[in-house]
């Protein structure tokens, strides 16, 4: 089979290592890619949203099935382009459509759909820049923490949690007035804030059944202890220590089942992974947010523990006949630490050279941010790579990570050496 990746970070090059073994793949072409997906296949320079460059390619290169990475061109609507496309409407494409992927696209449409289907999730009300004295309004009535959230895509980084109600009437003007993240902003949800310990569940399903993916947590904040800026992840851990069986029947039965039934009666048929960011309040699971594909870089902790051949696990989402895999999860933990740029999350320089990661053992070096030049391998990105290792335990496997970070180097890297820390 010749395999299409879009995207070029991490989590591409976590799933295009992990389909290279199998015997069912042919060619394997990666769009844009980076420096580790270029050694495993081939990058073809072109953006994750260019339609018309991702035709030819696909009729070029013969390709018979696409895989998406990144959430931008789902909820920009590639699988509807191929539907209704005459050359590529028969070539499977692993990811959801337009209106379903508004489960990410759009934070309010999340909500609803959330209340809709009587799945766990914290109050909230929506507020535009007509609304805005309603909004005001509205954080009076709430106790501090006050978390306020651009309804659509903001690179992550449209979530603020505020501590002061005037500083987050403040915010709330400038995303809705002054546009603070651009049109994403456009429509702010507000919502209570739930305190507890966060975690992701990753589903894929074929739009009938669907399989459970092994839980991971990530780690956001740029400093150790959780502090600073929001980044695209520092590391992720799988399992999720914390998660008993117990708390998986919840989520498996308050929130898994009823997401994959509602999607069903909305009559939203999704084929692909849908990534759901829980936070464990007390003993009971409630859900902070959808993502419509998988999460970066809890794939590279949650794909190497996949024992099967994934060809033949995305052939079977694409066939609709997912119930009759039987997954095959590795027991043991796996983690990853995430190399990133030093400024990253803000101005970073790019271009720095990366030596050391061949001389790397027991781990798997993930590329997430670099690129080729002139022989050598650069960084390309604000977060560089991924070390995965797997262990007894997070310790253990986390212990190695480190161990071979050691022989890494480019300037100014940076990366958290206090993973796990709050487990």
């Amino acid at each position: 089979m010749n395999i299409l990746i879009l995207g070029s970070g991490g989590r591409e090059h976590a799933i295009a290592w992990k389909l290279k073994q199998s015997p069912k793949l042919n060619k394997l072409i990666i769009a844009p890619g980076n420096a580790g997906t270029a050694a495993i296949g081939k990058n073809v320079p072109i953006g994750v949203n260019d339609i018309e460059g991702i035709k030819k390619t696909v009729l070029s290169e013969n390709i018979n099935m696409v895989i998406v990475g990144p959430e931008d061109p789902l909820v920009n609507g590639i699988h509807d382009f191929f539907l209704n496309d005459t050359e590529l409407r028969n070539i499977p494409v692993i990811g959801p459509k337009k209106a379903a992927a508004s489960l990410e696209g759009s934070k309010e449409f999340a909500k609803q759909f959330l209340f809709r289907h009587n799945i766990p999730t914290a109050a909230y009300k929506s507020f535009t820049s007509d609304s805005l004295d309603e909004g005001y309004s509205f954080l009076e009535t709430l106790k501090p923490p006050y978390v306020l959230k651009a309804d659509g895509l903001a690179a992550g980084k449209g979530v603020l949690i505020l501590n002061d109600v005037q500083e987050a009437k403040d915010e709330l003007k400038t995303m809705l007035v002054d546009a603070k993240f651009g049109s994403a902003s456009a429509t702010v949800v507000i919502e209570e804030f739930l305190a507890g310990i966060e975690l992701s569940v990753f589903v894929l399903t074929d739009g009938k059944g669907y399989k459970i993916l092994p839980t991971a947590k990530d780690y956001k904040r740029i400093g150790e202890g959780d502090t600073g800026l929001n980044t695209g992840g520092m590391g992720a851990i799988s399992p999720v220590p914390f998660v008993d069986k117990e708390f998986m029947d919840k989520i498996h039965e308050q929130v898994v089942k009823p997401t994959v039934e509602g999607l069903k009666k909305d009559n939203l048929p999704y084929k692909g992974f849908i990534f759901i960011g829980l936070i464990k309040v007390g003993d009971d699971p409630f859900v902070i947010e959808y993502n419509v594909r998988l999460g970066d870089p809890e794939t590279e902790v949650v794909i190497p523990r996949i024992k099967n051949d994934l060809v033949e696990v995305f052939q079977a989402v694409a066939d609709q006949t997912l119930d009759a895999i039987d997954l095959q999860i590795d027991e043991r933990t796996a983690t990853t630490v995430m190399l990133v740029s030093g400024g990253y999350p803000e101005a970073y320089e790019k271009g720095k050279e990366i030596t050391g990661f061949e001389k790397i053992e027991d781990s798997i070096v993930f590329h997430a941010g670099t690129d080729s030049k002139d022989g050598k391998v650069v960084t390309n990105g604000g977060r560089v790579m991924a070390i995965t290792s797997f262990g007894r335990d997070f310790r253990d496997g986390l212990s190695k990570s480190y161990q071979n970070i050691n022989k890494i180097h480019f300037d100014n890297m940076y990366y958290r050496k206090d993973l796990g820390f709050d487990l």
